[in-house]
């Protein structure tokens, strides 16, 4: 039995991908702040991915423990989540001991929302991780460029509703 070669395709050069042109996009606010977010989230999951914790996650416990005592209404109205959808993430917290609900005596339909002692050693190690993420994150821009970035941006999101 003879051994037929069979006929290659030719080579073809690589097929060099350009990024597509965004047109009026690079003018929206909107889009460079999402645009930003995004790969901010990117390196937050990439460089913290050992804490087992979001972006939104880690700003609830930041607020509890900000917060000692703070009910379930109001960290949601001041993180502006549903109430329901936060009671999902602290039963999470309870689960992995990071938060516990303490009743309230003159309204036992409240909890009180403190961290326990894991949730305070967890806090310990996800802050110093948290803001050398961000600190590498933004390493391209001056100390003066990040603190008007800050400044603008809480501008914004302190605007009232109209």
């Amino acid at each position: 039995m003879t051994k037929t070669k069979r006929a290659t395709a030719p080579k073809k050069a690589a097929k060099v991908i350009e990024a597509p042109k965004r047109g009026v996009l690079d003018q929206l606010l909107g889009y460079q702040i999402r645009r930003a977010q995004t790969r901010l989230f990117a390196h937050f999951e990439e460089q913290l991915a050992h804490l087992k914790i979001t972006p939104g996650q880690l700003g609830l416990l930041v607020l509890i423990s900000a917060n000692p005592g703070i009910n379930q209404v109001a960290l949601a109205r001041a993180v502006g989540i549903e109430r329901a959808t936060l009671g999902e993430f602290i039963n999470r917290f309870e689960r992995d001991k990071l938060v516990e609900r303490r009743g309230l005596i003159d309204d036992r339909r409240s909890y009180a929302l403190h961290l326990t002692r894991r949730g305070q050693e967890f806090m310990d190690e996800a802050i110093p991780a948290v803001l050398a993420h961000e600190s590498a994150f933004t390493d391209h821009l001056t100390s003066a460029e990040r603190a008007t970035l800050h400044k603008l941006l809480a501008k914004l999101a302190d605007k009232p509703a109209e």
